[in-house]
C-alpha cells in the first residue's frame, strides 16, 4: 500500500520487494531460479533494510490471499499449495483447462450460463508457477477450445494491463463478441515490471476506446437481438478514501468510497461516448 498523489492510498506490485518475500521469507525451494543475479541482490538488500515490524508487515500483505477476503493464508499452507502444482507445469494447466472447459461449457449452453474466465494478476508467472491466460494469444486459445458464448472472458483492464506486451484496445476489439464480464480498472506500468493502482480514467490503458469497443459491441447485440445485451461491469477495485480509513477490513481495491468514485467516473464517461455516437 502506498499513498497516492491525490493523499488517497492506492496498492502496488513491487517486483523487488516481491521476490524479496519469495527468497527470504517463504524460502521457496528453487526460488533462486526464479530471479537473476541483480534481483536477488536488489532483493536481498531491500530485506536487510527491513525492520522487524516492516517484515511482518510485508508478510500479512503477501498472505492475505485472495482480494477481498480476510483470510489469510500461513507461510507452512502456501508453501505446501505451491508444492502442488509446481510439477503441473504451463502444457499440464492448459490440459486441465481445456478438460474443464470440454465438459462445463455444453452444460451452461443448456442451462443458459455465460462463462468468463478472468485472466491472471500480474499477467507473469510468480513463485514458481505458469500462467496461462494472460495474453491475446492466451485467450485466443482458450476461446477455441469451445467456439461457443457460452465460452467467454471477463475483460479486466487492470490485470491485463499491468503486462506492458498487452495491448488492451486490441484484445477488447478482437474479443468483444465473446466478452460476458466486464472488469474496468487502470495501472501504469515501469520498465522493470511494477505497477500501480491508478484512477480509474488516467493510467497505461486507454480506458476510453476500451469502453467505446464494448458499447458498439452492446450496440451490435441489441440488433441481433441476443439476449445478453447488457455486458455486467464492475468499478475495479478503488482507492482508500478518507471515509473508509480506519475501518476493520476495509483496504485499497476494496473501499466502498473508492469504488463508488470509479462507477460514477465511469459512467460518465460511458454517457459521453454514447451521445457522441449518437445513441443516447
Amino acid at each position: 500500500m502506498v499513498e497516492y498523489k491525490d493523499g488517497s492510498i492506492t496498492s502496488r506490485f513491487d517486483s523487488v520487494v516481491f521476490a524479496a518475500f519469495d527468497l527470504y521469507q517463504l524460502r521457496r525451494p528453487g526460488a533462486e531460479t526464479s530471479y537473476d543475479k541483480e534481483m536477488q541482490r536488489r532483493a536481498r538488500e531491500h530485506f536487510d533494510h527491513l525492520s522487524e515490524g516492516q517484515r511482518n508487515k510485508l508478510l500479512a500483505t503477501v498472505l492475505l490471499g485472495f482480494p477481498g477476503s480476510g483470510e489469510a493464508y500461513t507461510l507452512e499452507q502456501l508453501g505446501r499449495a505451491i508444492q502442488e502444482y509446481q510439477n503441473v507445469g504451463a502444457a499440464g494447466l492448459r490440459r486441465n483447462l481445456r478438460f474443464f472447459l470440454e465438459e462445463i461449457i455444453p452444460v451452461a449452453e443448456e442451462a443458459g450460463v455465460l462463462m468468463a474466465i478472468h485472466p491472471d494478476d500480474p499477467p507473469w508467472p510468480l513463485l514458481g508457477l505458469p500462467r496461462i491466460v494472460s495474453s491475446e494469444s492466451d485467450i485466443a486459445g482458450l476461446l477455441e477450445v469451445c467456439d461457443s458464448p457460452a465460452n467467454g472472458i471477463t475483460l479486466c483492464t487492470g490485470s491485463l494491463g499491468a503486462g506492458a506486451a498487452n495491448d488492451l484496445v486490441a484484445i477488447a476489439e478482437r474479443f468483444a463478441a465473446r466478452v460476458n464480464f466486464v472488469h474496468l480498472r487502470n495501472v501504469s506500468r515501469t520498465a522493470d515490471g511494477n505497477f500501480l493502482e491508478e484512477d480509474h480514467l488516467d493510467g497505461d490503458v486507454d480506458i476510453f476506446a476500451v469502453m467505446k469497443t464494448l458499447l458498439l459491441e452492446q450496440q451490435r447485440r441489441m440488433r441481433e437481438g441476443r439476449a445478453d445485451t447488457r455486458l455486467p461491469m464492475r468499478p475495479d477495485h478503488g482507492h482508500l478514501m478518507l471515509a473508509d480509513r480506519n475501518k476493520e477490513g476495509i483496504y485499497p481495491g476494496y473501499s466502498l468510497f473508492g469504488r463508488m468514485r470509479g462507477l460514477a467516473e465511469l459512467r460518465g464517461l460511458e454517457m459521453g461516448i454514447l451521445r457522441s455516437l449518437g445513441l443516447q
